[in-house]
């Protein structure tokens, strides 16, 4: 007789059906009638069910013995099961071992951080890790429809650069043959010269940052969604960036229901984050409320906001919160000046309320080349690493506006954890490139 082969994930279409199954089991228990086995294949979690008077002896027996993470074919009949977050179960009639599995180091108790790092490529395959890449997955496909759908172009900037948005210090250094180069930290001024070429264009990529930092927001390899749009001032940039969000958030709800229960997410606080419009505040008023809170002492106008204080804005007002128009002395060279305040440049950065902080920043782009220049100089950089930048103005240049998103930035976020390690396979930390 045959059996279809299925994933765990479709068993809703084969309730009372007879099924086979490729998977890990993750745990196990058994009373002397019936053994209950933690089954996985990666698209979800169930139970199977091994009924002793149901199988022949051989069978039970392998349900008893079987050690964690050996994989195997399973064949039974699917059941719901209103117990489970998952809803199904497969009352289990066969087994057939495909790879053993002896001592698997992760089992089913805590263990210490440190431990689980250093043995992450079989910590991905438990249930938080499962539903945090769900998820991640799911903000990568809904950007690409999102861009898509708003006539974005994707477009592909250099990992090696020669030169660097913000200065170098914090950059990785190579040798590119008899030259020195960096590794990327952002693909932000090749997008402006895709944007010069096609209009809108968004990148996605990996960057690097060379920072010493140890914090739970930050990670030395991440990946970033860089949008870049031509005839466009910073209004219309706002707009698109909270409909962007608005639309990943609406999506994880729609398609990640599953992982988001696994993750004990409260979705109902997800849910708002889909209104729009999101507030906007000023740096003015942003470091006004913060010194009014009687929190933060010894804050001044000028000061870069840090985790604490991102945290209490946002918080503030219970969505994102957009602060715009910073000073010019706490932000990169390549920011258009406010028209009416010379110590100020034209950008906003997007806080995410629950703690965590920025995750996108933003700016109109400065037009003019020969303030440019000067910039450049300001900011301690080789004016000919640059010209090609400059031309970028010289030959037809409009006014434009970007952004970018910090992809695990975003995935901690909605997913609710704590340490941004959690949202990206094999996370690169200060002391951190193993495995």
């Amino acid at each position: 007789m045959f059996v279809e082969t299925i994933s765990i994930i479709d068993s809703k279409n084969y309730v009372d059906q007879k099924v086979k199954i490729g998977v890990w089991l993750t745990n196990k228990r058994s009373s002397g009638k019936i053994a209950f086995l933690q089954l996985r294949d990666g698209s979800a979690y169930f139970q199977g069910v091994v009924v002793k008077s149901n199988v022949s002896p051989e069978i039970f027996e392998l349900a008893k013995e079987v050690k964690q993470e050996t994989s195997m074919y399973v064949v039974g009949t699917i059941h719901e099961d209103s117990r489970s977050h998952f809803g199904y179960e497969i009352e289990v009639e066969d087994i057939t071992i495909v790879g053993e599995s002896e001592d698997y180091p992760i089992t089913p108790k805590e263990h210490g951080t440190d431990f689980l790092m250093d043995h992450r490529h079989l910590w991905l395959r438990s249930k938080k890790q499962f539903a945090n890449m769900q998820v991640r997955n799911e903000i990568t496909r809904a950007t690409f429809e999102f861009f898509n759908k708003e006539g974005f172009i994707k477009f592909d900037a250099p990992i090696l650069t020669g030169s660097a948005p913000e200065g170098t210090t914090e950059l990785f250094h190579t040798e590119y043959f008899d030259k020195d180069a960096y590794l990327s930290q952002s693909g932000q001024l090749y997008a402006e010269a895709g944007a010069m070429a096609y209009g809108k264009v968004f990148t996605f990529g990996p960057t690097f940052r060379a920072e010493k930092s140890k914090t739970r927001r930050h990670l030395i390899e991440f990946w970033m969604i860089e949008p870049e749009m031509a005839f466009m001032h910073q209004e219309e940039s706002l707009e698109i960036q909270e409909h962007y969000i608005a639309f990943l958030v609406q999506n994880v709800l729609d398609h990640c229901d599953y992982a988001l229960t696994l993750l004990g997410r409260d979705k109902e606080l997800l849910k708002n984050y889909t209104k729009l419009p999101y507030p906007r505040i000023s740096y003015d008023e942003a470091i006004k409320l913060l010194q009014e809170s009687g929190e933060f002492d010894g804050l001044e106008w000028g000061a870069d906001f840090g985790s604490p204080e991102e945290t209490y804005l946002a918080n503030h007002f219970n969505q994102p919160v957009f602060v715009v128009n910073y000073p010019k002395a706490i932000k990169p060279f390549y920011m258009k000046p406010h028209p009416t305040r010379k110590d100020l440049v034209i950008c906003a950065d997007l806080l995410a309320p629950e703690g965590y902080g920025e995750i996108i920043g933003g700016s109109e782009r400065a037009t003019d080349s020969d303030y440019l220049e000067v910039q450049i100089k300001k900011a301690g950089l080789n004016e000919k690493d640059y010209q090609w930048y400059l031309d970028l103005r010289r030959y037809g240049s409009v006014p434009h506006s970007g952004f970018g998103l910090g992809l695990e930035r975003m995935v901690t976020w909605i997913t609710g954890e704590e340490h941004i390690r959690e949202a990206i396979p094999f996370p690169r930390m200060l002391n951190r490139i193993y495995p």
